[in-house]
């Protein structure tokens, strides 16, 4: 293997949840410019087509392709199966992105907000993984692992609920669930991890991060001093997906600026001073 191939995924084939917009598009953005054919799918399937048409005409050597595909129902998820399974011999890479989240005050937090979270971050993710081991296996090989890459959130491993307190418990869950995937999966060649992400620009968190004011300081939060780009989930899906992750299972990603190692001020600062 040549250091200039270890990132290369040509002839690679790749599903990303919830690709039209946010972390998503950023990693199929990633995926594609590395050679990758990519499916997007989301409910909303012309933004997936749209979004295919934009990052085409980039003139990357990978091509997108959107069609609507929903992962917060078991009817939705064998849709999307059967759709893929039309569209697909084999599956080198599957990324669970599709995922929501609710805010709301502690004393306020409606009950309704833990059923729809959790059933798509959690039940959707992990159902759409089950339904797709057969395709996944078909690519998996002792030297080039099948991929699955979820996506949890920094907020699914530090004390930070943000008054979004479903959102947080079910990252949580996808972090303990990509480990025990991971190690089941392990034999079948079939590597399983999360990304970890801090705040990156996207539609849910636009209350943050749309303006430009509000993004700088709730960047200047952040230990690295800033928000994150789409170079950086790009990035991390090359390395996790191409040969160069191919020894990697069972690993929580942080790509948070530091906020994952984040524990307030020194305990005994006081006595420095």
């Amino acid at each position: 293997m040549k250091p200039e191939d270890l990132f290369d995924l040509s002839g690679k084939t790749a599903l990303v949840t919830g690709g039209a917009t946010g972390i998503g598009r950023m990693a199929a953005e990633g995926l594609m410019a590395a050679g990758a054919r990519v499916l997007i799918a989301s409910r909303k399937e012309e933004a997936c087509r749209t979004t295919a048409a934009e990052l085409n005409a980039f003139g990357y050597s990978g091509r997108v392709e959107g069609f609507g595909g929903d992962v917060a129902t078991e009817d939705g998820i064998a849709a999307l199966t059967a759709e893929l399974g039309n569209r697909v011999d084999q599956l080198d890479i599957l990324m669970n992105n599709a995922g929501t989240s609710w805010g709301a005050p502690l004393g306020e937090f409606p009950h309704s907000a833990w059923d729809r979270v959790m059933r798509l971050n959690v039940a959707g993710l992990f159902h759409l993984t089950q339904s797709l081991l057969p395709l996944l296996q078909k690519a998996a090989s002792d030297d080039d692992p099948a991929r699955v890459i979820n996506v949890g959130s920094v907020m699914g491993e530090t004390a930070h609920g943000d008054r979004a307190y479903s959102y947080a418990a079910s990252k949580a869950a996808v972090h303990h669930l990509t480990k025990i995937l991971a190690k089941e999966l392990a034999g079948r060649r079939i590597t399983v991890n999360a990304l970890a992400p801090g705040p990156f620009v996207s539609k849910m968190t636009a209350f943050a991060t749309a303006d430009e004011s509000v993004r700088q300081r709730v960047g200047a939060q952040v230990p690295l001093g800033r928000v994150g780009r789409p170079q950086d989930i790009a990035a991390a899906l090359q390395f996790l997906c191409g040969f160069g992750g191919a020894y990697i299972t069972g690993a929580i990603l942080p790509i948070s600026g530091g906020i994952n190692v984040e524990t307030g001020p020194d305990l005994f600062q006081e006595a420095y001073e």
